[in-house]
């Protein structure tokens, strides 16, 4: 069709296809560079991204896949049981603080659902009783550690502290390392307080 046109005209034309693609490419680049991309604000940056020592930590109970787990500095106890598989159907998450930021060497302790099948025969559970069995020190909150004998919420604080810092308790010994729990209180609690 272009070899029926004089010469000139078909230089004309071939600059004209040529101008043409031009602004095509010249109004596409431009209106790709007014369009806003999509960038992440600064402070949705995870703090995790920097670089530093790993934090190991020994995950157990009521989750998919109990055992040691390396998370990045600033983690939560949120992020190990997410790295451990998430936890079980049966698992009580309300008895920990998933926010609680994690540190070296310690354990999670991803506590059972009790329900009111593994009350004692006869008995069921009544609303804000104190639990059938002993509270254990490695999974009780703040209000079961309150109950105990002796133990008000500034002593069930220290003891939650403690717990965080130094990790799970392995012997109800232990709590004579807290300010406020001299040999007479820990005598108290042998019968109500496990590790």
């Amino acid at each position: 069709m272009l070899d029926s046109l004089p010469p000139a005209r078909r230089r004309l034309a071939a600059g004209a296809l040529l101008f043409a693609l031009v602004l095509l490419f010249g109004a596409r680049h431009l209106l790709r560079a007014g369009t806003p991309t999509q960038v992440a604000p600064v402070a949705a940056a995870p703090i995790r991204a920097e670089r530093g020592p790993e934090l190991v930590v020994h995950v157990v109970g009521a989750v998919r896949r109990p055992g040691l787990y390396k998370l990045p500095q600033r983690s939560r106890v949120a992020d190990a049981v997410v790295r451990a598989g998430g936890s079980k159907r049966h698992a009580d998450l309300s008895l920990i603080n998933l926010a609680a930021p994690l540190s070296d060497g310690i354990q999670v302790v991803v506590p059972v659902r009790v329900s009111a099948a593994a009350a004692p025969a006869g008995q069921a559970p009544a609303a804000g009783s104190a639990p059938a069995g002993p509270v254990h020190l490695n999974t009780a909150t703040m209000e079961q550690l309150d109950s105990l004998p002796g133990v008000g919420p500034v002593t069930a604080q220290k003891i939650l502290d403690y717990r965080q810092k130094h990790g799970a308790f392995s012997s109800l010994e232990e709590l004579d390392a807290i300010p406020g729990i001299g040999p007479a209180r820990l005598e108290q609690l042998r019968e109500v307080a496990a590790p």
